[in-house]
């Protein structure tokens, strides 16, 4: 028997949106969801394409410390989730200030609902 590749939970470069084009894309193409502590856009991938995942923070949820941590937990939560995915897609997700007093555990909880909800994730 062969054993297979172990699942590798890394956020490299190839897997973040970076061109103002593909977040303004993925908006304007994709679909939206408001779900707790963040709204998820995204946009469905061709098969042979990586989940890439942007993140939007504005001034509005408070100075850089505060929009940072926001920046950090949404993408350990996509980090951790990165292989649930059933299709590639471009995500972006903007978060709220519901975020600002939310722990880990609560972000990742509004994540997963939301791909859930948006039938993002595999059939468990």
């Amino acid at each position: 028997m062969t054993e297979s590749a172990p699942l590798r939970f890394t956020f490299g470069r190839e897997q973040r949106l970076k061109q103002a084009r593909d977040f303004s894309r993925t908006r304007q193409e994709g679909r939206r969801l408001v779900c707790g502590c963040l709204i998820a856009n995204w946009r469905v991938l061709p098969p042979e394409a990586t989940a890439r995942l942007g993140i939007i923070t504005t001034k509005k949820l408070g100075n850089a410390v505060v929009r940072a941590r926001a920046r950090r937990l949404l993408r350990e939560a996509f980090r951790r989730h990165q292989h649930d995915f059933n299709q590639p897609v471009d995500l972006v997700l903007v978060a709220q200030r519901g975020i600002l007093e939310k722990g880990f555990a609560t972000v990742e909880r509004d994540f997963m609902t939301a791909l859930r909800r948006a039938g993002l994730t595999k059939a468990v």
